[in-house]
């Protein structure tokens, strides 16, 4: 970058052009949410057979090519506003370098050397100290020596040339690395020739947001920040006190760390979380692709004069190599299917537009997702589950929840519902190795009751939402915990098949008295666990009458029956969700014994 390039420069126009992207992203966001949210809605409730399933996965394809528009533009804005921004200061060190120039009498010429004229106390000898040229210095400790010399000479010019020159090269240095930082990233912010958006592609964006966010540290560093450690009020302060393009910029440079704020509308966590979904499908997909098995699994080998049937060396070579991996990335893609599967059955049968609220693949891999708005729901149901949950399993969980939304939406009176599958904790892996152990529930409940809290924080409105927590097996544990140590966000509570809840009594969950309801199934062995377990020292469990719960009626067997499809638990569950618990089917309380002579 030379110095007349530099005067020229505008950044402002870098800036307009980053406006033109965030419209185009917004542009893209809209198509995106026409397409997927009534296009889509109208192909699965109005048309029926194969051309129509097959219309319905172009369209779902076409919703997505907007989505990977909508995450590049707004990826490449923010790289043009981080660009503008360091232009921007080294404009203004070059503009605030000429005009001292220009005050002092000096010339700038066009190599970013500064003339000075003659000037200052004449000799002895009657001489007027001479001027010169003086060329600017980057390097701190040239820099200095050339001012500790300029000190010296009479020339009262000579300091303020070089302290120009200086300013001048720094303003020059600070513009090229800026220009040559910069112009890799940008230049990679571009899709490939084809019209189909693929894994590569997503994983490319991934890496393309890794790009941006490290060398857009200092336009980042210059926005307001989220609040360290906020609780989810002050998160959603601080996101409604930034601007529009402040807001579009942390959630196109920093999507996972948005997209888990409590506080935050659904709506951005969405945006936020779909990002990190894509990209961390494309790079998973690529990854898994890469690692594939070899296809000689099998062998057979004759010892002692039998055939036997062993693994090939070339498939243990590979499996010491890959195979956790392998197995670690299979599971994830699974649960990710599954959660795609949410998003493109939209629609059926009125199900509402999904919100994914935060979601993450590392270990065993977390998901929230809701069915419909929370923000803007009148009755809102937040579930909890258990032993063995994960993000491969996750679909079974979301189904449950949209059960849930169906049945208290016929019984909402015409009100709105959303249901929210919460796999927001490391759940234990297994009742006999894992469950009996506590921290899990302990460690989680921070979390559960910061979303819970984060619910009220960005609700839309002053009417609140009437809360229900649906909590299943260990996740009844993890709500106990979080009632315990803190404050519950809750109206009502459902406990279904609780090994136990770390409390003693209902009126201790924290929620209105009469208001905690139970759920046991015959056959189900995990109350009896929580009852008669841990060496003989059980539990007080929910299912106990001095517990103090209501124990609802329930027509399902087993551990994992209570979200059956036309059973009285699941209608139970539904009418609690819609406030109508003077309605819930309950077990009769036994009767006091009476003593007959």
């Amino acid at each position: 970058m030379d110095l007349a390039t530099l005067t020229a420069l505008k950044p402002a126009e870098y800036s307009e052009a980053a406006d033109g992207y965030r419209v185009a992203a917004k542009m893209a966001s809209a198509a995106r949410d026409d397409i997927e949210n009534r296009i889509a809605v109208a192909l699965r409730t109005d048309l029926k057979g194969d051309a129509a399933t097959e219309a319905s996965k172009q369209v779902a394809h076409l919703g997505q090519n907007f989505h990977y528009i909508q995450t590049q533009c707004g990826l490449i804005g923010t790289a043009l506003e981080a660009f503008s921004y360091e232009l921007e200061a080294a404009k203004r060190k070059l503009d605030t370098a000429l005009a001292h120039a220009g005050t002092a009498g000096l010339t700038v010429n066009p190599d970013g050397s500064v003339t000075y004229p003659a000037g200052g106390e004449k000799s002895e000898d009657g001489k007027t100290p001479p001027g010169g040229t003086v060329t600017g210095l980057t390097d701190a400790t040239a820099s200095a020596v050339g001012r500790q010399a300029a000190g010296f000479d009479p020339n009262p010019h000579h300091r303020l040339a070089q302290d120009c020159a200086d300013l001048i090269a720094s303003a020059l240095k600070d513009a090229t690395e800026a220009d040559e930082k910069w112009a890799p990233k940008l230049r990679a912010l571009k899709a490939d020739d084809d019209l189909t958006v693929s894994a590569e592609d997503w994983a490319d964006t991934s890496s393309d947001t890794a790009g941006v966010r490290a060398v857009g540290g200092e336009y980042l560093n210059s926005l307001p920040q989220p609040p360290k450690d906020g609780t989810p009020e002050q998160n959603a302060e601080w996101w409604k006190k930034l601007s529009a393009e402040e807001q579009a910029a942390w959630v196109s440079a920093r999507p996972g760390l948005m997209g888990g704020l409590d506080g935050l509308p659904a709506s951005v966590r969405d945006e936020a979380n779909r990002i990190v979904f894509d990209t961390t499908r494309g790079t998973m997909q690529m990854e898994f692709n890469s690692i594939q098995p070899p296809g000689n699994k099998w062998t057979w080998v004759v010892a002692g004069g039998y055939p036997t049937k062993v693994y090939t060396d070339e498939w243990i070579e590979w499996n010491s190599k890959h195979g956790d991996r392998y197995e670690q990335l299979d599971r994830s893609l699974d649960g990710m299917k599954a959660i795609q599967h949410r998003f493109d059955t939209t629609g059926t049968n009125g199900l509402p537009e999904a919100y994914l609220l935060d979601f993450s693949a590392e270990n065993d891999g977390r998901a929230i997702v809701a069915n419909g708005n929370p923000d803007t729901a009148d009755h809102t149901a937040v579930y909890v589950p258990g032993t063995g949950s994960d993000l491969k399993g996750v679909g079974g969980n979301i189904a449950r929840m949209v059960d849930v939304w169906r049945k208290a939406t016929d019984e909402a009176d015409g009100g709105s519902v959303s249901t929210i599958t919460w796999l927001g904790y490391d759940a234990p892996d297994t009742v006999e190795k894992d469950a009996p152990f506590e921290h899990y529930a302990y460690d989680g409940a921070p979390a559960f009751r910061n979303f819970m809290d984060g619910l009220d924080a960005s609700r839309a409105g002053d009417a609140p939402s009437h809360t229900t927590v649906i909590a299943h097996s260990y996740g009844t544990t993890l709500v106990g915990a979080a009632a315990e140590t803190g404050r519950l966000d809750a109206d009502d509570v459902i406990l279904a098949g609780s090994p136990g809840v770390k409390v003693s009594r209902a009126d201790e969950l924290d929620v209105p008295k009469g208001h905690v309801w139970n759920a046991e199934a015959d056959g189900d062995v995990v109350p009896d666990i929580g009852r008669w377990g841990h060496g003989g020292d059980g539990f007080i469990i929910p299912s106990d009458p001095g517990f103090g719960a209501n124990q609802m009626t329930v027509d399902s067997e087993g551990h994992s029956g209570y979200w059956d499809k036309n059973r009285q638990i699941l209608e139970n569950q539904a009418l609690i969700v819609v406030g109508k618990g003077d309605e819930v089917s309950l077990i009769p309380p036994p009767k006091p014994w009476t003593h007959v002579k």
